[in-house]
């Protein structure tokens, strides 16, 4: 009897795969990665069964090429929790094994090294300190001077020399420094915690007790409660107890001010985890917290997927955030997905946030979540005032009007500092001949293209088209081409002509393109450069900035008619979550929302009651509506170079529903919210269910069925489970 191994190879396909392992290999264990042959290709995919037998005919199993792990390197939990995913998000097994190593690990390379990365000085880099070797500049002479103390860490570098790699660089090639690994937890600085206010003590002792089994807390606390200090109490006791904590967090931005913050409270390195990072520094930490080195992690989306041999905490800041929703291929929840993952370890937890989901509202309402409340910001912070500016006829200086303008003037008099915030970057929204009215369109999605000034280009911001700027109209030739509306490139030009002397920083997208251009905006964030910053949602939350006092909100009335549902939800949090960054020290802030519709009543809801009643009130709404939470979506999208074959491939797989049970509803096809995007014609069905369980009963026949219509192998089509958008 051959030996056999069952693997998750990473295709497109709902099975597991059967090989035969050769006697010149040695037999892997289940969790370990592996190199097959499949098709035509090599592919690396992962062991998750050893049978005896198989479905297919001996003869037709192909043999493994190469066991590459001597020990797994997914455990056994995690691997449970995955194939649970695979078949709640309907997604093929192999892609989603994929999707949870880094991506050095997808291939079969040699695992990275163990340890933390460091630095430390050669006998040539000794000498020269002897010597005060000259020609090294001022930063090689302080990186020589903190390396005399013994080897250091590149991360409690990068906390204290700005900019440090290229001047490592250069010691190197001199041969004074050179590269080493330390052991896996390296001490640093600690700062001693302040101490915790009564409702913060509350939340502390009330997880504490859960310590050691499955318990989902939900934390609500206004902006600036001091909900950090929470998760640090929080994790030093886990970590005390010897037990891992993993923090996610939404967005990459929030990770340099996370991470020097943690370290300086904890005392120790920690992992970190998230895109900006090279794919090697990335596998370091994952295998770092697999082989239990590494005792707090801290990371973006994915980071839900590292393995933790000695869990005991976990913890999702800002749980409302839609970017923990993967949006194209294995189109997963990362905070749905820690719930899962907290389960299985017998683990407490914790989801953070001033502006909480109304998923987990109703849920700590049921008694599914323990609700803990942090209802006044900490130590003297005042929460902000909202006004709410009523800018119908009245004069606007692109998207500020001149009262606006004034009182960044006041501000800026008094030493303080102003975030204006734009969620659209980019200099104009739309390019526009006034001669003729012709406008800048992407051919390829029928939308506006976004020009950017900066860069002469006008860019689509939902393919990523781009093309240079036309220097006359191409339609009349008149050179009468002017950008109508603003982003926030248009905002901070019109600042920096009214405030020349004022130190202004822009964070968006653009700015922060790559990790170098990245670290010299938030060093100056958190400086005390900028005084006047313009931003997007980059700003809009976890930056805690003492010395910010007024908040001013451009484009208000954008999210107020929006058809997506969820527009009133998303808008509420946003802009309870930017005002939050005014006020945080000792000084009152204020919040000043721009809108030609005053009395909207959204705007009036978060005026007179704050997000509590605007929540209330959505949820009302999608009670009376049966829409999530209280009901369950899912979205059968597709898409192809005529609308004609996308109508047919969903008027088939609508039929493949037949008579659907009660309680379980086919809509469409629908034209998607963006029917034409990157050349393709697109449109959906949308699938509702009262009972979650009904979902999950229905999906994967329906889907088997229409996996064998004849389209579906011609059409690009994907499901996906609890959408987050629409579109």
């Amino acid at each position: 009897m051959p030996r056999l191994v069952r693997v998750a190879v990473p295709v497109p396909l709902t099975r597991l795969f059967d090989y035969v392992l050769d006697d010149s290999l040695p037999a892997p264990q289940v969790g370990c990665r592996v190199r097959v042959p499949f098709a035509r290709r090599e592919v690396t995919g992962v062991v998750l069964e050893l049978p005896t037998t198989s479905d297919m005919p001996a003869e037709q199993l192909k043999p493994l090429v190469a066991v590459l792990d001597e020990a797994p390197l997914l455990d056994p939990d995690l691997m449970a929790n995955l194939m649970w995913a695979a078949r709640y998000y309907q997604h093929p097994p192999g892609e989603v094994f994929e999707a949870a190593l880094p991506v050095i690990l997808r291939r079969a390379a040699v695992l990275p090294e163990s340890g933390t990365a460091a630095l430390r000085l050669t006998d040539a880099g000794i000498a020269a300190m002897a010597q005060a070797a000259a020609r090294i500049g001022k930063l090689g002479k302080q990186l020589l001077e903190t390396l005399a103390a013994g080897p250091t860490s590149v991360t409690a570098l990068e906390d204290r020399h700005a900019g440090w790699r290229a001047a490592a660089r250069r010691l190197k090639a001199r041969g004074l420094v050179e590269d080493c690994r330390l052991g896996a937890i390296q001490p640093t600085a600690r700062i001693v915690a302040p101490k915790l206010n009564a409702d913060q003590q509350a939340a502390v002792d009330a997880v504490s007790t859960a310590l050691g089994s499955f318990a989902p807390f939900l934390l609500d606390g206004v902006t600036g409660s001091g909900k950090t200090e929470v998760y640090l109490a929080l994790i030093a006791a886990t970590v005390a107890a010897g037990r891992q904590a993993l923090v996610l967090v939404p967005e990459i931005s929030l990770t340099p001010q996370a991470t020097r913050r943690f370290r300086e409270r904890l005392g120790f390195d920690i992992a970190i985890l998230h895109s900006g990072l090279s794919e090697t520094e990335r596998a370091k930490a994952w295998l770092a917290a697999a082989r239990g080195e590494a005792r707090v992690i801290l990371g973006t989306r994915s980071a839900v997927f590292v393995p933790m041999p000695n869990a005991g905490l976990i913890v999702v800041d800002e749980e409302h955030d839609a970017s923990f929703k993967q949006q194209d291929g294995f189109r997963y929840h990362a905070r749905d997905f820690a719930l899962v993952r907290a389960r299985s370890l017998g683990i407490p937890v914790v989801l953070g946030s001033a502006t909480p989901s109304l998923e987990s509202l109703v849920n700590a309402e049921a008694g599914r979540y323990r609700l803990l409340r942090l209802p006044q910001r900490a130590g003297v912070a005042q929460p902000p005032s909202l006004h709410v500016m009523d800018v119908r006829k009245k004069r606007l200086e692109h998207g500020l009007a001149l009262i606006t303008l004034d009182r960044i003037s006041e501000v800026l008099a008094r030493g303080e500092q102003v975030l204006v915030f734009r969620n659209r970057r980019g200099y104009a929204p739309v390019l526009i001949c006034q001669a003729c009215g012709w406008s800048a369109q992407c051919s390829r999605c029928d939308r506006p293209m976004t020009l950017h000034r900066g860069a002469a280009r006008l860019r689509c911001h939902h393919c990523a088209a781009e093309q240079r700027v036309p220097a006359a109209c191409p339609q009349c030739t008149m050179s009468t081409l002017a950008p109508q509306g603003q982003g926030t490139e248009r905002i901070e030009e019109t600042l920096r002509e009214r405030f020349a002397d004022i130190p202004i920083l822009r964070v968006d997208r653009d700015s922060t393109r790559n990790r170098s251009s990245r670290d010299a905006v938030f060093e100056q964030l958190h400086g005390d450069g900028a005084r006047i910053l313009v931003g997007t949602q980059m700003l809009a939350k976890g930056h805690d900035l003492p010395g910010l006092t007024l908040v001013v909100v451009v484009g208000v009335d954008e999210g107020l008619h929006s058809i997506d549902f969820r527009a009133g939800e998303r808008l509420g949090q946003l802009i309870v979550q930017v005002a939050g960054r005014a006020g945080r020290a000792d000084r009152a802030g204020s919040v000043i929302l721009q809108t030609h519709h005053p009395d909207h009543p959204l705007l009036r809801a978060l005026i007179e009651g704050g997000y509590p009643a605007l929540a209330r009130g959505l949820m009302t709404e999608r009670r009376a509506a049966a829409l999530p939470p209280f009901a369950h979506l899912a979205l059968l999208r597709c898409e192809a170079k005529t609308m004609a074959e996308v109508t047919a491939f969903l008027e088939q797989a609508i039929e493949q529903a037949g008579n659907p049970a009660n309680g379980l509803a086919l809509h469409g096809p629908l034209p998607a919210p963006m029917p034409r995007r990157a050349g393709y014609q697109r449109a959906q069905v949308l699938i509702e269910a009262s009972q979650r369980k009904r979902m999950q009963a229905f999906l994967p026949e329906w889907l088997a069925r229409v996996r064998e219509l004849p389209a579906a192998r011609k059409l690009r089509w994907s499901i996906d489970v609890d959408p987050v958008e629409m579109g």
